[in-house]
């Protein structure tokens, strides 16, 4: 299975439809909170949330759907990746909810070839995640700069340093 992409291997307006989605629980959703230190209770507190908010209900925290839908692209977008460079914009469009299934698509905006070296390139995407029915919730654009063919042969291949297996060898006495 490929992972990731060399710079020769983008083309502008491909759309790369990211497999397998994802169905956010309430445990991912505390979870990222408790990690991210975000306490605010529309994301933790169902009682809050069903008193006090439009939804009347929880909404997962924006940045695990962005972080979720960023992950989901990497075996297709950034998986060689030398540099993330920039995330230029990042909109919230729709709530995600536990229990939604998350999918991602990324369309190839641009491509530059490195002004510097010749062994890479910038490549430039917008990255869409929707709901199970279609409702797109998260919308982000990013530049990614990506090794081309011969970088990669000149580092030892699709995977560098990646040992063999040896066959266990048994002492005799």
């Amino acid at each position: 299975m490929q992972f990731g992409r060399t710079y020769e291997e983008f083309t502008v307006g491909d759309v790369y439809k990211h497999w397998p989605g994802k169905t956010v629980t309430e445990y991912d959703d505390h979870l990222f909170c408790l990690l991210t230190m975000n306490h605010h209770p529309l994301h933790l507190d169902t009682n809050y949330a069903e008193r006090t908010t439009d939804f009347g209900k929880n909404v997962v925290v924006g940045n695990y759907v962005y972080s979720l839908l960023l992950g989901m692209s990497v075996p297709d977008v950034s998986g060689k990746a030398i540099a993330n460079l920039e995330i230029e914009s990042l909109r919230h469009i729709a709530p995600t909810f536990h229990g939604d299934t998350l999918y991602g698509e990324t369309t190839v905006l641009d491509k530059t070839p490195s002004r510097s070296k010749s062994d890479r390139g910038i490549v430039y995407v917008e990255t869409r995640g929707y709901k199970q029915d279609g409702t797109v919730v998260c919308v982000f654009r990013r530049k990614v700069m990506v090794p081309t063919a011969s970088y990669i042969e000149e580092r030892g291949g699709e995977q560098p340093g990646r040992p063999e297996p040896r066959e266990a060898r048994q002492k005799e006495k």
